[in-house]
């Protein structure tokens, strides 16, 4: 996450019922790819080649091409299918035993075959290395891995967990050569050995540079003969004129909104366009329960009762997301709008002023806004800076803005030093798990004091045990509904994902959803 999860990283689900994910994907007849090789600008890293340690969203790009996993999320699909896997289903009514048959004929970009024994593997090692910035932690319910033949992988888990398939569909689901990979420890020399549709040919700080893998089995329909990815680490100014002139083919995370915006009132006079997708990730303001201001909850339903989402995303963001009222984005099942019903969408001095009376508070309120513009960019600042002056134009609160930098700012959420601070979050996984568990559940990432024991013994098990997620929905609204009267957070906003795409390449479209599996192979340039 952590990685992809940008909150100590790197944005749907309805009806994973056990049983269902049975059957076979189409299988390409050719996998040399055609047409033209496209290069692709982004401002994000790649920050490491190996699954066992990437969580952030370059490196999950990277794993998503040259990685196969059991399953896969298909365009525009909210539930996993089969890709590395022929079929895949829970073996039992508990959701504790998940049983995978793999294809015939897979292989490796080097030609080596795949086969059980490398999916257990790739798991294994992954448990054991345990790497602090890996994906080991979407793991907790995996109790082992069994392999009874070659084309056969079971999965015990120590507890029900219906999301299971979800998260071996994703990154963190990667397979891996066990002839290429250390048991041990960490790949070094920046190399990558997958059976994915493509193979990574070259990695160096400016660009990493993406061919055709000749083995692959699986879904997807290579639609071009190659991909190179250019590396302008942050550097918005130049992306944008990467792509004015040509150099790029298609601009990934890292134009402002102005730029988006601009693009698009120009109406693709300047041969690029807007290309727009549905996206999962959230930002949140998260309050600190021990703190002594942030900590009253007259403060954060002040606080909530007078943001003004609807003047951020217009004023910050131009239109470049969307005002989130609740944990659980809308697209992912199980959403609802808590905190809109709750809070209404509009700003009200007059119930902010009585929450704060009804807590005994009076005068004004002085609070520290915690932002921190390098992990989550430098609209962050701005919109910190918008939501102290929504505050003080009140007249009850004396709001003011702190940026540190990352390293510090995780520190010091850690250490309890902030009231009030932003996170943001990319999910691993397109379930409203995701968006909760991590944040109400067990060792919690958010570092705020924040513990509901109806939350953690009663909601997330039994939510995480029901193999037909649409048969979560009332649990989940009642978890949102909890969190939306005791505030431990406030959501701000959704995203929407962009690119943006010069006028003769085509299927980009196909990359931008709420899975935020970027797909190289949808790809194609006239």
């Amino acid at each position: 996450m952590n990685m992809r999860n940008q909150w100590p990283v790197l944005p749907v689900v309805a009806g994973l019922a056990s049983g269902l994910l049975t059957g076979c994907g189409t299988e390409t007849g050719d996998s040399g790819g055609t047409g033209t090789s496209v290069v692709m600008g982004m401002s994000d890293d790649v920050l490491a080649t190996d699954p066992a340690s990437g969580y952030d969203p370059g490196s999950w790009l990277l794993f998503n091409n040259v990685f196969q996993s059991l399953l896969s999320f298909p365009k525009g699909a909210t539930e996993p299918q089969p890709e590395a896997a022929e079929q895949c289903a829970f073996s039992d009514t508990e959701a504790k035993v998940y049983k995978c048959t793999l294809r015939d004929g897979l292989k490796f970009s080097n030609g080596d075959a795949l086969t059980s024994e490398d999916v257990k593997f790739s798991f294994d090692r992954m448990l054991k290395i345990n790497d602090p910035d890996g994906p080991a932690v979407m793991f907790p319910t995996l109790d082992k891995v069994e392999t009874p033949d070659d084309k056969t992988v079971v999965f015990r888990l120590n507890t029900p967990d219906a999301t299971f398939p979800s998260k071996i569909a994703s990154g963190a689901g990667s397979i891996v050569d066990e002839e290429q990979y250390d048991a041990q420890g960490l790949r070094k020399d920046g190399d990558a050995v997958g059976s994915g549709p493509y193979k990574l040919d070259n990695l160096d700080d400016e660009e990493a540079v993406f061919s055709v893998n000749e083995y692959y089995k699986g879904t997807a329909e290579v639609q071009n003969s190659g991909v190179t990815l250019k590396f302008f680490h942050g550097d918005q100014d130049a992306l944008k004129k990467a792509l004015s002139a040509g150099e790029v083919d298609i601009a990934y995370r890292g134009l402002t909104a102005g730029d988006i915006a601009d693009i698009e009132k120009s109406g693709g006079d300047s041969g690029v366009e807007v290309v727009e997708g549905s996206s999962a990730e959230v930002q949140h303001l998260v309050f600190n329960m021990d703190d002594p201001v942030a900590g009253k909850l007259g403060v954060r339903k002040a606080i909530a009762y007078l943001i003004d989402r609807d003047a951020l995303i217009k004023d910050v963001y131009q239109g470049t997301a969307s005002p989130l009222y609740s944990i659980i984005p809308a697209g992912i099942g199980g959403h609802n709008t808590a905190f809109f019903d709750t809070y209404g969408a509009r700003p009200s001095k007059a119930k902010a002023a009585a929450a704060l009376q009804d807590d005994g508070i009076t005068g004004k309120v002085k609070l520290t806004l915690w932002s921190t513009p390098s992990r989550y960019g430098p609209a962050t600042d701005q919109e910190l800076k918008a939501i102290a002056q929504q505050l003080n134009d009140s007249g009850l609160f004396d709001a003011d803005v702190q940026s540190v930098a990352f390293d510090q700012y995780e520190k010091d959420i850690a250490d309890g030093k902030y009231g009030v601070y932003v996170k943001g979050w990319i999910p691993d996984y397109p379930d409203a798990d995701n968006f909760t568990a991590p944040f109400f559940g067990k060792g919690n990432v958010l570092s705020n004091n924040y513990s509901n024991n109806s939350i953690t013994s009663t909601l997330i098990p039994r939510t995480a045990a029901e193999s037909d997620r649409s048969a979560t929905d009332d649990e989940f609204g009642r978890l949102q509904d909890i969190v939306a009267k005791e505030l431990p957070v406030l959501p701000v906003w959704q995203a929407k994902q962009y690119a943006v795409v010069r006028d003769n390449v085509y299927g980009l479209e196909y990359c931008l959803d709420a899975s935020t599996v970027f797909r190289f192979w949808e790809l194609s340039k006239g």
